[in-house]
C-alpha cells in the first residue's frame, strides 16, 4: 500500500496499490465523499496509464488541482519510483 499526501485539495491523502500495471485499490481520504469515492471506484481495475490520462489536469474551482488530478500525480510518482 502506498500513501500520497495531497496538496491543494480538501482531501488529505490517497492510499493505493498497483498490481500488474493496474490500480488494484484506491482510497481518497477526506474531501467530498460522493466525488472521492466515485473517482476511486471508477479508477480501480483500470491500467494506471489510463487513470493518469483521464484524471491529470482536472481542476476544482480555482485551486489549479483536484482530487482526480492529485490521484494522477500520485500514480505518476509511484511509476517514477518503480
Amino acid at each position: 500500500m502506498r500513501t500520497y499526501k495531497t496538496k491543494g485539495t480538501c482531501s488529505r491523502e490517497i492510499r493505493f496499490e498497483i498490481e500488474d500495471g493496474k490500480l488494484a485499490s484506491c482510497e481518497i481520504v477526506g474531501g467530498c465523499p460522493g466525488n472521492t469515492v466515485g473517482v476511486a471506484k471508477l479508477a480501480v481495475g483500470r491500467p494506471v496509464e489510463d487513470v493518469i490520462r483521464l484524471c491529470k489536469g482536472i481542476p476544482c474551482g480555482n485551486k489549479g488541482t483536484s482530487c482526480p488530478d492529485q490521484l494522477a500525480r500520485a500514480l505518476e510518482a509511484a511509476l517514477a519510483e518503480g
